[in-house]
């Protein structure tokens, strides 16, 4: 079926730092373009907490979502175009899916899904199937078309190759966050040849392969993905920001449900403090809504809140060393809870042991958790090769995962126990040790 109007009668264009141009050419793109829904994605950051670290990175949410699509686009209509395995019935399909992968974020993403024990995949099905603009611009394809793009987002839908397409371990999201990314931060470990990778890329029957000839721009393309985890995702100041915010949404929770009178009341807090939020609510949360609370909690009674307000609002983040979970480790770190108790500093808000893990690429492994759809390349006889058995490169690092530790805590309430002279130099000690 064919959506109302088709095709644009005059070609939009975004210009774009990535991409250069991301190019329009059907209605109902367009259309999904100016739903309310998907224009929340403005207001939602791409990197989180990261701008506090690399003040690049301010990008949205809305620059990634377009920024998937136009590689979609490109793949679809440049290279699959005619090509056995590709089925061109599905192009809309995939372009709307694409477009639309990220639409159920909320505000600072991550963090705040782990608080309120939320999962934006959960909302972003909920949105495209529930009463929203962007449901009904989806039914003008027929009454089961947002159920299919839910199910490309979902990873359920039959046609396995349509999935691959935006979710695998080389897929138009990762490929757009890596050079997006790295551009707004400022950073060179993201970058990769991208169009080298698009040129070389061929449909299956379930999911994208590479030629051989272009293995090594993959091996880059990983790589470029490994540095960016390390370099910028789990960089420890941003993840100090995390704690921080963390932090702030389980002392306002806490504050609720002990019957704190607030001065700035948290109205647009309190469903998802019971968690029973609804999908309107959810839609109404943004950034801007969350960074006002932080802004008015700076003047709260409650000293912990308000503290905690305030090193976000004016970047005054916990500092941190390496910590190893280790028997040693964790008895310094009872220790550690004790000192701060007896100095009159809450170990819940202020004492952090925070992890990021990374596994770069993998393949699946009978037996083991989790499904790993992994790379191949198309040799010259239409053989398909697992990729870490043809890149020495990729093998080294297959399967390899790496987990990084940081204690975080207030340096400035360390330093300021004057009158604790003992207990300073006792917490002094073992962070220094």
């Amino acid at each position: 079926m064919a959506y109302p109007g088709g095709q644009l009668s005059e070609e939009k264009v975004f210009k774009d730092p990535v991409h250069r141009y991301i190019h329009v050419r059907d209605k109902i793109i367009w259309d999904l373009i100016g739903t309310k829904e998907f224009q929340r994605l403005r207001r939602i950051k791409q990197l989180g907490t990261t701008y506090l670290t690399f003040h690049g990175a301010e990008h949205s949410r809305f620059n990634h979502s377009l920024g998937v699509y136009e590689i979609i686009r490109r793949i679809i209509d440049d290279v699959f175009v005619g090509r056995e395995h590709w089925d061109h019935s599905e192009r809309l399909l995939c372009l709307c899916a694409a477009l639309l992968h990220d639409l159920g974020h909320g505000p600072f993403s991550h963090s705040f899904e782990k608080v309120f024990h939320l999962d934006h995949e959960d909302f972003t099905q909920a949105i495209i199937l529930g009463d929203t603009e962007v449901n009904k611009v989806l039914r003008r394809m027929g009454d089961d078309f947002p159920k299919k793009v839910a199910e490309v987002i979902a990873k359920t839908y039959k046609n396995k190759l349509v999935v691959s397409l935006i979710s695998s371990q080389i897929d138009a999201d990762r490929m757009d966050y890596l050079l997006r990314d790295a551009y707004y931060t400022g950073v060179s470990y993201g970058n990769f040849d991208m169009e080298r990778i698009l040129r070389v890329m061929r449909p299956r029957e379930d999911q994208v392969v590479i030629k051989r000839s272009g293995m090594h721009a993959v091996e880059d393309y990983i790589m470029s993905r490994y540095q960016m985890y390390w370099q910028v995702y789990f960089h420890p100041v941003t993840r100090s920001a995390e704690v921080i915010l963390t932090k702030i949404l389980h002392r306002a929770k806490k504050l609720h449900e002990a019957g704190y009178s607030f001065k700035t009341k948290p109205v647009h807090f309190y469903s998802l403090f019971q968690e029973n939020v609804t999908l309107e609510e959810y839609l109404r949360l943004d950034e801007a809504i969350i960074l006002y609370y932080f802004q008015e909690w700076q003047n709260e009674t409650d000293p912990i809140l308000s503290d905690l307000c305030r090193r976000f609002v004016n970047r005054n983040l916990f500092k941190y060393v390496e910590f190893s979970p280790t028997n040693e480790q964790m008895k310094k770190l009872l220790e550690l809870n004790a000192l701060f108790k007896k100095a009159g500093i809450d170990p819940e808000y202020y004492l952090v042991v925070d992890s990021s893990s990374d596994l770069p690429y993998d393949f699946y492994r009978p037996g083991e958790e989790g499904e790993r759809l992994p790379i191949y390349l198309l040799m010259p006889n239409g053989e398909l090769r697992e990729l870490s058995r043809e890149s020495v490169i990729v093998d080294a690092i297959s399967g390899k995962r790496r987990t990084d530790h940081k204690l975080y805590f207030p340096q400035d309430f360390i330093d300021d126990l004057s009158t604790k002279r003992a207990t300073k130099k006792k917490i002094k000690e073992i962070l220094e040790g």
